[in-house]
């Protein structure tokens, strides 16, 4: 696999982002419509096949090798009482995740997944564990209620250093990344993220998150458009919304996303957060896009407005809010079962049947 880096604004990933291959979408198109079975009578599998033949640019992709990336962080913005759960928890979680007790290890043990753990920016002392991936660039962002969240500088190098996660778990031989986040406040964060770059009032988009109440989401929604009217983010530039209302995690989701992107990568989008680098990542190279897949649809309201203006299709609906990259991890075998079909199911000429026209 090859090795994506960075030096000058993200140049060397982005020139080797490019279209979906269509010549190996058209092979594997043809190829599904020779299988032993109906055309078209797997639905969704069949399309999202042809989507990894064209991201790979492999006819009969394999993704037999995945891995959930988990990026965790903490926002300054959390002391605004805009979540159910004191900043601590992330930490919590952190440790929670090293010992493999969380919901996103349970899953991903369950489809035979690693999970790569990443600090991005937990406040508080430093985990020493041998299976946590240290990428801190801070410890946590900035409350982006009264000042930018972080400097360019931070938010640039939350971005290189994803991209170096990533990279690592690309030459190990990674063949699916799934991304999936942990950081008390960051459904704050993201949800001023996709405000800014689609033009929308808080109250589109943020939702409950970690179980708030109604006073609480009141004052998120509020606490949100505050901060945009203060700093005026510029939708047009990834970087300046990342670092005026962003998160160190999704700083880093963004940098992993696009090095998976130009690795031929498939990539598996989880919820509401990740969703939300997603779109700074799209932003930033539009062709990205046609390499995402959307894993599931969050239980948070604005989930399906972020998806749509991604031109994405959620391949579950569970009623999920938990993030952790859950969600991904459950998509997982769906993703293998399209690839496994296009590869594995033989065409009528391989089974030696040839069919004639009925009279």
């Amino acid at each position: 696999m090859r090795k994506v880096t960075t030096s000058m604004r993200t140049g060397p990933v982005l020139l080797q982002i490019h279209p979906l291959d269509e010549r190996a979408m058209e092979q594997a198109r043809a190829r599904q419509a020779r299988l032993t079975k109906p055309p078209g009578s797997l639905g969704r599998l069949e399309e999202l096949s042809i989507q990894l033949a064209g991201i790979t640019g492999n006819p009969r992709p394999r993704c037999k090798s995945p891995a959930v990336l988990v990026l965790v962080a903490d926002h300054g913005v959390a002391r605004q009482g805009v979540s159910a759960f004191p900043q601590e928890v992330t930490m919590h979680m952190l440790k929670n995740f090293l010992q493999g007790g969380a919901a996103i290890n349970a899953l991903a043990r369950s489809v035979g997944a690693r999970v790569l753990v990443a600090d991005f920016g937990v406040a508080g002392f430093p985990v020493h564990n041998k299976e946590l991936h240290n990428w801190k660039v801070a410890a946590g962002t900035h409350d982006f209620s009264e000042r930018p969240a972080m400097s360019a500088a931070e938010a640039m190098l939350a971005f290189d250093r994803g991209v170096q996660f990533a990279n690592r778990e690309l030459q190990r031989g990674g063949d699916l990344l799934a991304f999936g986040e942990m950081g008390i406040g960051n459904t704050t964060s993201a949800a001023a993220i996709a405000c800014a770059l689609l033009g929308r009032p808080a109250a589109d988009l943020a939702g409950r998150g970690t179980g708030v109440d109604d006073e609480r989401l009141a004052r998120k929604i509020a606490v949100i458009d505050a901060a945009l009217a203060l700093h005026r983010p510029n939708p047009d530039d990834a970087y300046d919304v990342l670092a005026k209302v962003g998160g160190l995690e999704i700083g880093g989701m963004m940098g992993a996303m696009l090095a998976a992107g130009a690795a031929r990568v498939p990539i598996l989008v989880d919820g509401f957060i990740a969703t939300a680098a997603a779109l700074l990542a799209c932003r930033v190279a539009p062709e990205l896009r046609g390499r995402l897949i959307a894993a599931h649809r969050s239980a948070e309201g604005g989930h399906g407005l972020m998806l749509e203006a991604l031109g994405l299709r959620p391949l579950l609906d569970l009623g999920l809010r938990l993030g952790e990259g859950t969600g991904a991890a459950l998509a997982i075998p769906l993703v293998q079962a399209a690839a496994r079909v296009l590869d594995e199911v033989v065409t009528f000429e391989e089974a030696g049947i040839f069919l004639r026209p009925s009279a």
